[in-house]
């Protein structure tokens, strides 16, 4: 399995509602330092409605980038119950999923 896949994968586990880092993502697949290439993997994401890209964050909280526009991302998670304010996500901790 291409290491993308197994990124898509693991992402297909965070629910509705809350995020995850692209840290926290990179971690989970064992890449160390990986945020970037999981930045880089998460624009390419095939399947934008199936694999929900636009649930990883900046670990400062800030939304972050999005294929679509950062705007369109920020109405995504605002429409499942993620409150941001100023382009920031409001109680980061509370949100984040752990895998």
């Amino acid at each position: 399995m291409r290491i993308q896949e197994k990124i898509y994968k693991k992402l297909l586990e965070v629910p509705k509602g809350k995020i995850t880092t692209y840290g926290e993502l990179a971690k989970a697949v064992g890449l160390k330092n990986g945020q970037r290439f999981i930045g880089r993997t998460m624009n390419q994401n095939p399947y934008p409605v199936i694999i929900p890209c636009h649930r990883v964050v900046l670990s400062s909280g800030h939304v972050g980038g999005y294929a679509f526009g950062e705007h369109i991302k920020a109405n995504m998670l605002n429409d499942e119950g993620i409150e941001i304010q100023n382009g920031k996500i409001i109680d980061l901790e509370n949100k984040i999923y752990r895998f």
